[in-house]
């Protein structure tokens, strides 16, 4: 660790115990963002998930990443490991949870997602943890006359109920009558409702979190994120310092997502904050779509750094990120942080290449 910027070293031992884990220091002050979910006095919620469960670790490490295809272009690349923060809530699940399980106070929670959505199983395992019903809206019809997949398993085994609706439904799902159809049919009127992907004004305030960590540690200039939904992006940019940007690098074609997050921003502060930009050029196909390339990039991350490389958000993001370097696009001196928002999920098969956001 050094003295002075809270970077690991790159040869610092990947230690995944949460169990041990200190709190959250230098966050508990930032306006608008609860304490960490499994943090003493926090309404509702027990001090860790479960009565043995984890603590989270909050800060996740800060660690250089010694990579000559930065450093020939005098870039410096640390890596944000989010998912070391928690084994079963991994990376930015944890921020983004947090807030809402807190506002859900012990109601069911009804959340949508795809068949191989990390939301979902996020969500499970918080319920199951937490010991709150939860349900499942998953996206196809047509899925529930075969087998579960690993990832619906996992959900269903963590206590959650799945509830399949046709295309057409999901997505009308954010409208007031199509939703209050969806609670009735799974008997959770009252039930405390998490979009798709997580992504609301609770997320995005617990997501500033992850910006005011990054403030003070390592020197960062840039802080590069994967986006799907936005949530993550639109936190971080409000909790970084001025001077720092946040770098979105979307994992869906279509060129939409910056009004989204402008819009998450907006409902959550009431304003556009921090400074933030998107590069849309390394969706590789659009979302749950990979590449050869991408696919030899990523084992090629893996095998330089000793980091597990999950493939539709984080592939993408690093592989940006190299391009850009490439491209010059971060001057001389520059500090990025990219944020490692999850792990491969382990029964999804070689490469982990099925999720769904």
């Amino acid at each position: 660790m050094s003295d002075n910027d809270g970077v690991t070293s790159p040869d610092a031992p990947d230690d995944r115990d949460c169990r041990d884990a200190p709190g959250v220091p230098g966050v508990r002050g930032v306006p608008g963002v609860p304490q960490a979910l499994g943090a003493p006095g926090v309404p509702g919620v027990p001090e860790a998930l479960g009565p043995t469960g984890p603590r989270p670790r909050l800060p996740s490490p800060l660690r250089e990443a010694a990579d000559e295809r930065f450093a020939r272009h005098g870039v410096r690349l640390l890596l944000k490991r989010d998912d070391l923060i928690h084994p079963e809530l991994v990376g930015n699940k944890w921020r983004k949870l947090t807030p809402n399980l807190e506002a859900a106070a012990g109601r069911t929670v009804v959340t949508f997602g795809g068949a191989y959505s990390n939301h979902l199983r996020a969500t499970a395992a918080a319920g199951r943890l937490l010991g709150l019903p939860t349900v499942g809206v998953i996206r196809g019809q047509e899925l529930a006359d075969r087998p579960l997949n690993p990832s619906l398993a996992r959900c269903a085994a963590d206590g959650m109920r799945l509830h399949f609706v046709d295309r057409s439904t999901y997505r009308r799902k954010a409208q007031p009558e199509t939703l209050a159809a969806i609670l009735r049919a799974v008997d959770a009127e009252d039930a405390y409702v998490v979009p798709e992907g997580g992504s609301n004004s609770p997320a995005v305030r617990g997501c500033q979190a992850l910006g005011a960590e990054l403030r003070d540690h390592g020197g960062v200039d840039v802080a590069a994120v994967a986006c799907g939904t936005g949530g993550t992006l639109a936190g971080l940019a409000a909790g970084l310092a001025p001077g720092q940007r946040a770098l979105g690098i979307p994992v869906l074609k279509g060129g939409f997502l910056g009004a989204g997050i402008e819009a998450l921003q907006q409902a959550a502060f009431g304003a556009r904050r921090g400074t933030w930009s998107l590069d849309d050029r390394f969706h590789c196909g659009g979302y749950a779509r990979t590449t050869q390339e991408l696919d030899a990039f990523a084992e090629d991350f893996e095998q330089r750094h000793g980091l597990p490389v999950e493939r539709l958000y984080v592939a993408k993001m690093l592989y940006g990120l190299v391009a850009l370097a490439a491209e010059g696009a971060f001057p001389r001196g520059t500090t990025v942080a990219a944020v490692i928002t999850g792990a491969p999920f382990p029964d999804a098969g070689p490469g982990s290449q099925v999720a769904s956001r």
